[in-house]
C-alpha cells in the first residue's frame, strides 16, 4: 500500500478552524484542540440563539405593549382580546412599534376599541 501524505489537508483544516476563532480569549484562539473545541461550542451557541432570538423579541414586544396599554387603563390580556373581537390582525411588533413611535395614533386606537 502506498504511503499518503496528509501534511497539506490537516494544514488547511487547522488554518481553517484557527481563523474562525480568531478573537477567543487565550488558548482558544491559539491552539488547535481547544480553538476546535471552542469552534464547535460557538456554533451550537449560534444555532440556538437564532432560535432564542425569536423567543428574546416577543417578550420585548409584549412587555412594551404591555406598558403603552397599561397607562389607558387596560391589561395586555384585556387589549389582546379587545383586539381579536374587533378583528384587527397587527401583529406584536407593529404594536410595539406603534407604541413607541407614534403614541397619538396608538392612543387613537386603543380609544376606539374601548
Amino acid at each position: 500500500m502506498t504511503r499518503v501524505k496528509r501534511g497539506n489537508v490537516s494544514r488547511k483544516r487547522h488554518k481553517k478552524v484557527l481563523n474562525s476563532t480568531k478573537g477567543f480569549r487565550g488558548a482558544a484562539s491559539l491552539l488547535f484542540r481547544t480553538a476546535n473545541q471552542q469552534n464547535m461550542k460557538a456554533l451550537r451557541y449560534l444555532y440556538e440563539n437564532r432560535r432564542k432570538k425569536k423567543r428574546n423579541f416577543r417578550r420585548l414586544w409584549i412587555a412594551r405593549i404591555n406598558a403603552a396599554v397599561r397607562t389607558y387603563g387596560l391589561s395586555y390580556s384585556e387589549f389582546l382580546y379587545l383586539l381579536k373581537n374587533s378583528k384587527i390582525l397587527l401583529n406584536r411588533k407593529v404594536l410595539a412599534q406603534l407604541s413607541i413611535c407614534d403614541p397619538d395614533t396608538f392612543f387613537k386606537f386603543v380609544v376606539s376599541m374601548k
